[in-house]
């Protein structure tokens, strides 16, 4: 029985050396090579992803390892997504430490149908940028509204206002390859806010084309927001608003684009469809209810506004 005993608390002790001794090195550097490498980690990466990811690129040995240890420690919440330099010389702790500072890039996501103070004022929250990049951001991009093709982004802390204008310029180019006119922009812009999802949004550009063709206003309440400011819900006096971006005062597009459309909002600009509507409301709850006249239009109205 005695012997029995031994021999199991022998055992257990090779498993406990050889468990510290297989974690103590699965720790270590994978070399003594101290180049650096760049890293990524894409949001809502897990701490697994993280860790497979890492060994893979050969940065650590063991992602098992990785991942007990960021999750044990709770530092796996301290992990932003975004580009790290790092470097096979370091440990695992190492690597942890690097990460938990904080990336050299930044992922940005700009939303569609954002006006460029708001995208300025976005980048400035994200990258940690003063009020003196967002005037700068403001002035760079003020005439290039409809333009700045809202997308998921990878920025370096120290970027410049003049460096995301451009690229974000450079992106609309790439994702409009067959080219857009002005006023496809300008509608397409008008589109982004009147509309809640993609699949409204060529039959809404056919009803707002038909309105111009027909020498109808097009009535539609984010101009006036844009004009104002903000995208506060209109009151009766604004459509008295002596504006050039006011739609139910004055016929035709407004001067220029009125935010930032994604592409699906510029392809239904270029590609409406055509349909028997003239108007459209969306309820309480987001959906939209199409009307063939006024008094169509009236009854939804009474339907699902009052």
């Amino acid at each position: 029985m005695i012997k029995k005993l031994l021999l199991a608390l022998f055992v257990g002790i090779i498993l406990i050396v050889g468990g510290f001794i297989a974690i103590n090195n699965s720790v270590k550097p994978v070399s003594g090579d101290d180049s650096v490498h760049s890293f990524l980690i894409t949001k809502g990466s897990s701490a697994s992803q993280i860790g497979k990811n890492l060994q893979k690129e050969g940065l650590i040995k063991s992602s098992l390892a990785f991942k007990i240890y960021v999750q044990f420690t709770g530092r796996q919440s301290k992990i932003s997504a975004g580009e790290f330099r790092l470097s096979p010389s370091q440990s695992l702790f190492e690597i942890v430490a690097t990460l938990q500072k904080g990336p050299v890039e930044i992922w940005v996501t700009i939303p569609e149908g954002l006006r460029h103070e708001e995208i300025a004022q976005k980048f400035a929250d994200e990258l940690s940028k003063d009020n003196q990049f967002v005037n700068e951001f403001i002035a760079l991009s003020s005439t290039h509204e409809g333009y700045l093709f809202p997308d998921t982004y990878l920025f370096p802390k120290s970027t410049t206002a003049s460096k995301i204008v451009e690229k974000m310029l450079s992106t609309f180019d790439i994702r409009t390859k067959t080219g857009v006119t002005e006023n496809q922009v300008i509608m397409a812009s008008i589109i982004e806010r009147e509309t809640k999802g993609d699949a409204e949004k060529p039959v809404v550009a056919g009803i707002l084309y038909k309105r111009i063709e027909n020498e109808w206003p097009l009535q539609v309440d984010a101009s006036i927001q844009y004009a104002k400011g903000d995208w506060k819900p209109i009151l009766s006096s604004d459509k008295e608003l002596n504006s050039s971006y006011n739609t139910y005062k004055f016929q035709g597009l407004p001067i220029g684009p009125i935010s930032n459309p994604g592409i699906a909002s510029i392809n239904a600009a270029v590609n409406p469809t055509t349909s028997d509507y003239w108007y459209y409301l969306h309820d309480e709850k987001g959906v939209i209810h199409y009307g063939l006249d006024l008094d169509d239009h009236n009854a939804n109205i009474r339907k699902y506004l009052w």
